[in-house]
C-alpha cells in the first residue's frame, strides 16, 4: 500500500506515522491490487482529526474520525473503513456485475482559471478528467456514496452505454439522468 501523509495545524511525529502506516496497512489484505492511502491528521478546538482515504481500482473508501487522541482517531478510521470496505465488497459481490471490483480507472485533476479580456465570467477554479466505465445505476450509487458526493457520472450499462448522472435528492432518495 502506497501511502500519502498531510499535516493540517499539527505536526506528526515519525512514530505516529509508523503507528498509521502499521494499522492502516492491515487494510491492504482485502484488495487485490496495489492500493493507496491518503491519510489527513488535523487537530480542531484540541480535538484530533484522522482522515483515511483509500483508493483501490477506482473506488474510493473514506473516513473522517475525531477524538482527543490521535491514535484514538487512527484506530476508530481503521475500524470504521473496514466495516465500510466489508459491506461495499460483498454489495458489490452479491448485486453487481462480475469484475466490478477488478475495475481500473485513473482520474485525473487539473487546476484552471479561466479569464475573459479581463472581466470573470462564470470562473471555473477545477476541472477534472476521468474514463467513464460502464457500469449499473446501483454501482453508480455505490460509488458515489463512497466517495460522499452529490452526484456521479458514468456509462449506464443497462441503457447502451448512455452517460448517465445519479444524484442524491433532497428527501434522501436517488435520481438518475441519462442520455438519449
Amino acid at each position: 500500500m502506497k501511502f500519502t501523509f498531510t499535516e493540517k495545524k499539527v505536526e506528526i511525529q515519525d512514530e505516529l506515522r509508523d503507528y498509521a502506516e502499521k494499522k492502516i496497512g492491515k487494510l491492504d489484505r482485502f484488495f487485490k491490487t496495489e492500493s493507496e492511502a491518503f491519510v489527513t491528521f488535523a487537530t480542531e478546538r484540541g480535538r484530533y482529526i484522522a482522515e483515511v482515504t483509500i483508493k483501490n481500482n477506482g473506488m474510493f473508501h473514506r473516513v473522517t474520525e475525531t477524538t482527543s487522541d490521535m491514535q484514538a482517531s487512527i484506530d476508530s478510521a481503521v475500524a470504521a473503513i473496514e466495516r465500510q470496505i466489508r459491506k461495499h465488497k460483498t454489495k458489490l459481490e452479491k448485486r453487481l456485475r462480475d469484475g466490478a471490483l477488478d475495475r481500473e480507472s485513473a482520474p485525473s485533476v487539473k487546476h484552471e482559471m479561466h479569464e475573459e479580456d479581463g472581466e470573470k465570467e462564470f470562473r471555473i477554479v477545477r476541472s477534472k478528467k476521468f474514463p467513464l466505465k460502464p457500469m449499473t445505476p446501483e454501482e453508480a450509487v455505490l460509488q458515489m456514496n463512497l466517495i460522499d458526493h452529490e452526484f456521479f457520472v458514468f456509462k449506464n450499462q443497462n441503457n447502451d452505454d448512455a452517460f448517465s448522472v445519479v444524484y442524491k435528492r433532497k428527501k434522501g432518495d436517488y435520481g438518475l439522468i441519462e442520455a438519449t
